[in-house]
């Protein structure tokens, strides 16, 4: 089982297992290069792959002991990354499992004081950074320190892992116009300048906080027109910031990726898919992206 990727199915009533075994289908990776985390895996017993058998029909339970069975794993030193199918929030909350999302329980097992989850979205030289993740927009709120934790953490990923010697940071700003010189928010002079003066003081290149909708607009016509991105990393304030623009333009594409902890971790950024679930209709691009990301990040 060492050094092998796992692959939790996901939520057992998504289309989790359909993209799983298309992706892996589509690609046709090593045999012993993959390990399966589910349920009823009967559909992969035709090939080679390593299999762990979840067997819980509380589709909550399944799901966090589907991650759980992985971070184990990979705190034993036995996998070296894991790609999660789709799991819904809801359906985890109504199994008494209070978590804002998958990331958040692989930070809860793989995670410690020096460790901490950061979600980071992926697609080619693409790259966004949510600073604040699944929370409430009433609840987002921003300081140094957590700017700063933030991207000296992501500055070592695509240094370590994405080979890039000098990452460039490209900050949004909180408020609509970068808060308008404190007429729109105080947040950008208060709170996000400073917090850029004391990263480019260690050497970080950042920019001030600049116009979210103006840099995405600058970001999404490279993107489109296939050009060099020039920031190695966009710095979202929150989901949503930085989430709309990415979906709009990769959808299919695009990868969630949590970085930050023991091991990579990628997921598709597609939903669970409730209403197509069963019917062999979904398209398993996101999939075939994570779990090549996976293998990528790895090496």
């Amino acid at each position: 089982m060492k050094n092998k990727i796992a692959i939790t199915t996901g939520d057992l009533l998504g289309i989790g297992e359909e993209i799983t075994i298309k992706a892996l289908n589509s690609l046709g990776l090593p045999y012993d290069e993959i390990l399966i985390i589910g349920k009823n895996l009967n559909c992969f017993l035709d090939t080679k792959y390593e299999t762990i058998e979840i067997d819980s029909s509380d589709n909550g339970k399944f799901c966090y002991e589907t991650l759980k069975t992985a971070c184990a794993l990979a705190n034993e030193g036995k996998i070296r990354a894991i790609v999660t199918a789709p799991v819904s929030k809801e359906v985890l909350h109504k199994s008494g499992y209070k978590f804002s999302g998958q990331t958040e329980i692989l930070e809860k097992f793989l995670g410690d004081e020096k460790s901490k989850a950061e979600m980071i979205f992926v697609s080619d030289d693409l790259r966004v950074l949510l600073l604040t993740r699944h929370l409430a927009l009433s609840d987002v709120k921003l300081d140094e320190k957590l700017i700063i934790d933030k991207v000296f953490r992501t500055n070592k990923f695509l240094i370590e892992k994405c080979g890039i010697k000098k990452p460039k940071f490209a900050l949004c700003a909180l408020n609509p116009h970068a808060g308008e010189n404190g007429i729109l928010g105080s947040e950008e002079k208060e709170i996000m300048i400073p917090a850029v003066s004391k990263l480019k003081d260690f050497g970080i290149d950042i920019t001030p906080p600049l116009s979210a909708d103006g840099l995405f607009a600058h970001v999404g016509e490279k993107y489109i027109n296939g050009e060099k991105q020039e920031y190695d990393c966009i710095l979202a304030s929150y989901h949503d910031q930085g989430l709309c623009p990415v979906k709009a333009l990769c959808f299919k594409k695009v990868v969630n990726t949590t970085i930050g902890l023991k091991i990579i971790r990628t997921s598709p950024s597609s939903g669970t898919a409730y209403d197509i679930a069963g019917k062999g209709i979904a398209d398993c691009t996101g999939m075939k992206e994570a779990i090549k990301l996976a293998v990528e990040l790895s090496r």
